[in-house]
């Protein structure tokens, strides 16, 4: 996880309470039910081994943009958004947030991970697994929920932070399925050359450090690293778009600030992406609730762009 994102530090140190207490609850929940006015609800969705995962699907219209939060984070972050004159209030639900904004005119689906909290503090009801999971096997449960769910391909993938190297190697991995991607100052394998050696250790340090008890989702970069580079590259001609903070945030490991290394990965990760690169976010690292309409503009961008290529 990020030390130095101001949203994500809040929710997650609420959150270790909560799951340790509530761990629980997770297997008792069902499923929610279809509203009466036939719109959708979450839903708990099979991917296999006896495992569920919640999905929340709103909307119509092709392709299906896909929202993969950072880590920690689960479908709610994609539904709320910060208020920029009370930076340390809780983030609130809104209309303008990216999933409710993308639902307007297109598919839009979000989900919770295994290990992620709700922005409330509780535990989300996804079966929970053991860590720490790779890019590889959170690819692995997205295309299951989403066949579960019946979703059908193509889909726009969104990743934020952490995200971001699930739904890239989700498109590396299934292009037949892919239409576009769009990472929200994403991860990037390229972090692994720009930082220093010290300071890579010291973040997988810190990484490996979260206490298992609390049933947090604990990513494993090295082997995202490795799945990602022995991977086919990004489809040609693939719509993509990388949206990078301008607002100087900082991981906080191994001496020294990691803010430029942040910047040069970005900047490879748009190059390896052919992508456009967007970097007047006037925003830290949590840009999809910080500035959701800018999110949503340049999701758009790429479904019409990946609609103008189905037409072609």
């Amino acid at each position: 996880m990020f030390a130095g994102g101001t949203v994500r530090a809040r929710r997650v140190s609420a959150a270790v309470a909560a799951l340790a207490a509530s761990c629980a609850l997770l297997a008792g929940a069902g499923p929610v039910a279809a509203s009466d006015d036939g719109t959708d609800s979450p839903r708990l969705v099979d991917v296999g081994d006896g495992r569920r995962v919640l999905l929340d699907c709103r909307g119509s219209g092709s392709p299906t943009v896909v929202l993969v939060s950072g880590t920690g984070g689960a479908s709610d972050e994609w539904t709320h958004v910060a208020d920029s004159a009370r930076p340390a209030a809780d983030l609130r639900p809104d209309p303008s947030a990216v999933l409710p904004t993308l639902a307007r005119s297109t598919r839009v689906c979000a989900y919770d991970r295994p290990g992620t909290t709700r922005l409330d503090g509780t535990p989300n009801r996804s079966t929970p697994v053991d860590g720490p999971t790779s890019a590889a096997a959170g690819v692995r449960d997205l295309r299951a929920a989403l066949a579960a769910a019946g979703e059908r391909p193509p889909y726009v993938l969104v990743g934020a932070s952490w995200g971001a190297m699930i739904a890239s190697l989700f498109a590396r991995t299934e292009p037949a399925r892919t239409a576009g991607i769009v990472t929200v100052d994403g991860a990037s394998p390229f972090l692994k050359d720009t930082l220093t050696p010290a300071q890579w250790s010291a973040w997988m340090d810190k990484i490996r450090a979260t206490d298992p008890r609390t049933g947090l989702e604990v990513p494993d970069y090295p082997a995202a690293v490795r799945e990602i580079r022995a991977a086919p590259a990004p489809p040609d001609g693939l719509p993509a778009a990388v949206l990078t903070s301008d607002h100087p945030w900082d991981l906080a490991v191994g001496g020294g600030s990691t803010w430029p290394a942040w910047l040069a990965a970005q900047r490879r990760l748009a190059g390896d992406l052919h992508a456009r690169h967007i970097t007047d976010t006037d925003s830290g690292h949590g840009i999809a609730v910080e500035q959701p309409q800018r999110v949503a503009r340049a999701i758009r961008d790429v479904v019409e762009r990946a609609r103008a290529g189905q037409q072609g």
